[in-house]
């Protein structure tokens, strides 16, 4: 047949280029892969239907391969593993297996090597059973004064004291009619501000950690946070974005904006703040990888200093498979629409 008129060939329905990996569209996947993931899927809805199972203890979250749980019929349980390595059948060059953003990533994927920084806000556990998370100086005598109603009002009162000063010191009469009060107001407001400073980890946890066998991420968005900024004690506000991958150990969705709101009652910086989350839910799920973005409006650099009303501050913090794999990162961000 002359090759003029050889008959064009059809087009494939989808290019290869845009066949997933996992679709069955793809050449390699066959029945019997198919076949292993209608199981793996069956039991994982089966193993959560399973018979009940009391919540977690954060005092037993031990996750090394050698240690048991105990259970209260005296029997045991070997815990997750802290870290599951998944294998990335996907991709095309070995090098974006472990896609590493920058040389420090390589270091060993342990809490305190992750992405701490020396301060003291972050130098310290983050969960302290005898007091808070990431307590400051002075904190635990502001904490203890729970019990004793009398030094609360002291505490109060010096701080209605100092607003007091600072009504002299712009040059206003603190006894005017419109001022009347206002020391004692915002003094109780300051104290709401920073109320993170009395709460603890493991109390907004409050046992809601269960056995889930799961391993996909997991994501809240769009956490709404206030806070003050340490360096002008203004506010600076935003929203929050919180993924993880489980361990087989799934946390209560609502705990996720408690955890966040904790930290965010306390005198902040953006950067910390989004760091001291990650790390918090490493402690607490031990999961595959942690994932949290914020994005926030600073009034400190709105009403003053420059005063660019439209500047919007962006901070991440990725801890284990989030930051070791490329891919898995990818994902986190694609699902957020912030790619």
């Amino acid at each position: 047949m002359d090759p003029e008129h050889q008959p064009v060939p059809r087009p494939r329905a989808i290019p290869s280029h845009l066949i997933n990996g996992h679709s069955p569209l793809h050449p390699s996947y066959t029945a019997e892969r198919e076949r292993e993931d209608r199981e793996h899927t069956y039991e994982s809805i089966k193993s959560s239907m399973g018979p009940p199972r009391e919540p977690i203890d954060l005092a037993n979250l031990s996750l090394n391969n050698h240690d048991r749980t105990e259970r209260p019929n005296g029997s045991q349980q070997n815990s997750a593993q802290q870290y599951e390595e998944v294998e990335d059948a996907d991709l095309d060059d070995l090098d974006l297996k472990v896609a590493a953003r920058d040389d420090r990533d390589e270091a060993p994927l342990t809490p305190p090597a992750t992405a701490r920084s020396m301060s003291p806000f972050t130098a310290n556990p983050t969960i302290d059973f005898d007091g808070l998370s990431w307590p400051s100086a002075g904190t635990l005598a502001r904490l203890h004064e729970r019990e004793s109603p009398e030094d609360a009002q002291a505490r109060l009162t010096k701080l209605s004291g100092a607003v007091r000063t600072i009504l002299e010191c712009i040059g206003e009469d603190p006894d005017r009619e419109g001022l009347h009060g206002t020391p004692e107001r915002y003094a109780k407001a300051m104290m709401f501000f920073t109320k993170g400073y009395e709460e603890n980890l493991r109390d907004i946890v409050n046992n809601a950690v269960f056995h889930e066998d799961h391993d996909e991420l997991v994501i809240v968005k769009d956490i709404e946070v206030f806070s003050l900024c340490e360096h002008h004690l203004v506010p600076f506000t935003g929203k929050m974005h919180i993924g993880y991958i489980p361990s087989r150990r799934v946390i209560g969705l609502s705990k996720l904006a408690r955890i966040a709101e904790m930290f965010s009652r306390r005198l902040q910086v953006q950067e910390r703040l989004t760091k001291q989350v990650a790390l918090a839910l490493l402690e607490v799920l031990k999961p595959q990888g942690v994932g949290v973005v914020m994005e926030s409006s600073h009034l400190c650099m709105v009403m003053r200093g420059v005063q660019k009303t439209g500047a919007t501050t962006t901070t991440s913090c990725m801890l284990g498979a989030m930051r070791k794999r490329a891919k898995t990162r990818d994902e986190f961000l694609t699902l957020l629409n912030r790619r």
